[in-house]
């Protein structure tokens, strides 16, 4: 095995241009001593310095880089000649590789206050573009039902039957639970507050007036816009990932009457019976507590509604269900009508239906109560 040669670089200004000689093996054993003897070099030679490499000894990949840097490109095309073919192949690729290689350049650091505008920006333009979908997804269901209502051979009553018993028939049980429960707690805090006035009675007349108009079709659409809205994405989603909508369109079938459709009518006929469901319930638990709390007996708690409470608040509740339940099943359709084909994307518009549909209902809630006030209805 050939001893190891000291390696050294100096720059010998005798002679005109001044000739930098490399000499000794750049390995990586001396790299540390080569590296300050490369830096201070480089600030003394000048453009026109040509480079002797006439002596260097063995090499390798970090001594390679060291003579890489130090003399560039322009002179070590012009010096390694008299190298043997080995070395002058390792220092052309390590040279290509320092040229390709760049140090990721550091963002500057933007103003939080734009960051926040931007993003606010950025939601507000996407809630823009969401709500344009959903509007014209809605046209497209609407036109789709009147084109095929004077079609009556083109209905499809077994998947809506069975859209029904999934939506309505299977949600009626929880749905009366929650609004059983609801009702008792709203009599219960309604009786609290109202006993320091002496006017507990009318405890009958908050629950019964908070249920029709607004507590039994709110929570009733919120629990649809959880459980259906999540289910119709996640179906049409799957469908969409397995590539089984295309192959519905392949064989010229349209998934607006096939998919779309049956939902819709699915929900707009179990919505307002779960509504009404949630009413009865709702003031049945105010009733309980009525009657364990307050003292008052089914039978007057029965007379003080029927004294007290219009039919209108009844008419009012109930119109609202239809809306909430059309536009539910618009959002939970249109959501996985938008899935991607993975996993993740299920999931993530399975998610936006939900936040999407609830949103829905309580802005359109919340319009609709302060048009009923301002029409005196």
């Amino acid at each position: 095995m050939e001893p190891m040669t000291t390696p050294s670089a100096t720059l010998d200004t005798s002679s005109q241009p001044a000739c930098l000689r490399i000499t000794g093996d750049w390995t990586l054993a001396h790299y540390a001593s080569l590296k300050r003897e490369s830096e201070r070099l480089r600030e003394q030679y000048a453009a026109d310095t040509v480079a002797d490499l006439s002596q260097l000894g063995r090499l390798d990949t970090a001594g390679a880089s060291l003579l890489a840097e130090l003399l560039g490109s322009e002179r070590l095309s012009r010096c390694t000649h008299d190298l043997p073919e080995a070395s002058r192949a390792l220092l052309k690729n390590v040279y290509c590789s320092v040229q390709d290689y760049c140090i990721p350049v550091k963002e500057p650091e933007r103003n939080v206050l734009l960051l926040l505008l931007e993003r606010i920006g950025c939601a507000v333009g996407t809630l823009w573009q969401d709500s344009m979908q959903v509007l014209g997804f809605v046209g497209l269901i609407l036109e789709t039902l009147l084109r095929r209502a004077l079609q009556p051979h083109r209905w499809r009553f077994t998947p809506v039957v069975a859209h029904i018993e999934q939506t309505g028939l299977d949600a009626a049980p929880i749905v009366a639970l929650l609004t059983f429960l609801v009702g008792a707690v709203v009599a219960f805090l309604g009786a609290t507050v109202l006993a320091d006035f002496g006017a507990t009675i009318f405890t009958v007349d908050l629950v019964a007036f908070s249920f029709l108009r607004e507590f039994a079709v709110l929570l009733t659409a919120i629990l649809m816009a959880g459980r259906t809205a999540s289910a119709f994405t996640a179906q049409i989603g799957s469908m969409k990932a397995n590539e089984e909508i295309d192959a519905i369109r392949t064989l010229g079938l349209n998934p607006m009457e096939l998919l779309v459709v049956p939902r819709v009518l699915a929900l707009l006929i179990s919505l307002p019976l779960l509504t009404f469901i949630a009413m009865i319930c709702g003031i049945v638990g105010g009733a309980v507590v009525c009657a364990l709390t307050l003292d008052i007996s089914p039978a007057m708690f029965l007379s003080l509604l029927q004294s007290d409470i219009g039919v209108q608040h009844f008419l009012v509740g109930l119109a609202k269900a239809p809306f909430f339940a059309f536009l539910i099943a618009a959002i939970g359709c249109l959501e996985g009508f938008k899935v991607s084909g993975s996993a993740e994307s299920v999931g993530a518009h399975t998610t936006s239906a939900v936040v999407q549909s609830i949103f829905v209902v309580i802005v359109l809630d919340a319009v609709a109560a302060l048009f009923f006030m301002e029409m005196g209805w």
